[in-house]
């Protein structure tokens, strides 16, 4: 089954958490803190593998987690590091962050990989801690969450040359003649049900890639047929090829065919367009061939070309013109850079790292910066929680209560934590 887009769930490792612990050695006086460090949760790495050609994996896998550090322990034995979790992915596949809808990675190579959601660090244990001032600290912390992301995975098949028509006009017929492809092939509407890639080598030694792109018809930009689903990749290639049956047998005007394909093009994206495009007039041993033919070029203004697929008439001819095409065009990156996650600026706000509303009679806090604090922090001791405290008044969140009218005793929660507000 060949899948290209698929929504997926990341969680990255957590963190191990930091361990509290103090020496105790038969003649080692004021031995002080011995807990060591957590190790870190796996990050989630996307890599690509050339022998995958579909994202079928993912109509079935869901979610994605990775493993966490393990704890620190005593005699200031720091916890292993969990090792990352490596996704493999097709060739061309387009990473999108589905809160931001900006592009995470776009792998284009064969050995491109990206991190795309980073483990938690480990967290301390109270030997980090220890300070001139105070030298036996008697609190370590958790280990910090993985992050988590939903991200949108879109295969975008990579090939110089898209094969673009109306169904049954050949497409099929012209990549299994020019190369190793085998597609099915029958005389019916729809009988191309995923994109077919084949490597074409022309006469000369050149070649390049070639990809037929099935189940364009009117309304596809749309969602009608199945063009919905594989215009995207379209928009890799450098060179379009469009076939266009100029037979009496199926019964349609070739230039209504012609006009309904390029409008569908245009209203799926605009850009495709631009690219260069060669029309090549499919069928012509069959009847009726060569007046559509006449017909058809008193319409447009651009060259067309013969053939026959099915007795490979003029294919030699069309291949040598795709080649020299291909030689004058640069490859170039699909997406600006503005689109991409990497290419972002982020530019300084005063705003504050937290939220606070009043919900019934709780004052309810809520900001990344502060849940990550709670989930790191451990209230086993006076000394663990006078530092969670003193964080939140560095933060401003205890004049800010005070401003919004909170009074001693009210209550305060910080996700399913609930505390009571103290002057």
């Amino acid at each position: 089954m060949f899948v290209d887009e698929a929504i997926v769930e990341l969680f990255a490792g957590d963190g191990g958490n930091g361990c509290k612990a103090f020496r105790r050695e038969k003649c080692v006086p004021l031995g002080g803190p011995f807990g060591g460090n957590g190790g870190k949760g796996s990050n989630i790495i996307f890599k690509v593998d050339v022998g995958l050609n579909t994202l079928l994996d993912f109509k079935y896998k869901r979610k994605i987690k990775g493993d966490r550090g393990e704890n620190g322990l005593g005699k200031g034995k720091h916890g292993k590091g969990a090792e990352d979790v490596v996704v493999m992915v097709p060739l061309g596949t387009v990473i999108t962050d589905m809160e931001t809808d900006l592009i995470i990675a776009d792998l284009t190579k064969p050995d491109d990989e990206v991190i795309v959601a980073y483990g938690g660090r480990g967290g301390r244990g109270n030997i980090a801690f220890a300070t001139r001032t105070n030298p036996a600290p008697d609190f370590a912390e958790n280990g910090e969450p993985g992050e988590y992301r939903k991200v949108k995975l879109e295969l975008k098949l990579i090939a110089d040359v898209g094969l673009v028509g109306m169904p049954s006009v050949g497409k099929s017929t012209f990549i299994s003649k020019v190369s190793a492809s085998k597609p099915k092939i029958a005389d019916y509407p729809f009988t191309t049900l995923k994109p077919n890639l084949g490597v074409v080598r022309v006469s000369d030694g050149r070649s390049f890639v070639l990809a037929d792109l099935p189940g364009l018809i009117e309304g596809a930009s749309l969602g009608h047929g199945l063009g919905i689903q594989f215009l995207k990749h379209v928009e890799r290639t450098r060179v379009i090829v469009h076939i266009v049956d100029m037979s009496e047998y199926s019964g349609r005007d070739p230039f209504e065919d012609y006009t309904i394909i390029n409008n569908e093009l245009k209203q799926f994206n605009e850009k495709i367009l631009n690219k260069p495009q060669i029309v090549i007039a499919n069928k012509m041993d069959m009847p009726g061939s060569k007046e559509n033919l006449e017909k058809f070029k008193s319409k447009i203004d651009v060259p067309v070309y013969e053939i026959s697929a099915i007795t490979g008439e003029g294919l030699d001819v069309i291949l040598l013109k795709v080649a020299d095409m291909l030689d004058k065009i640069e490859k170039t990156n699909l997406y600006e850079d503005e689109k991409f996650e990497s290419h972002v600026i982020y530019k300084f706000k005063k705003d504050k790292p937290f939220t606070i509303t009043k919900e019934d009679d709780t004052w309810v806090i809520r900001g990344k910066e502060v849940e990550k604090l709670l989930r790191m922090s451990r209230f086993d001791t006076d000394e663990a929680v006078l530092r969670f405290s003193n964080k939140l008044r560095k933060l401003g969140i205890d004049d800010e209560l005070r401003e919004m009218g909170a009074k001693e005793g009210d209550d305060v929660s910080i996700l399913d934590f609930v505390f009571e507000f103290r002057e």
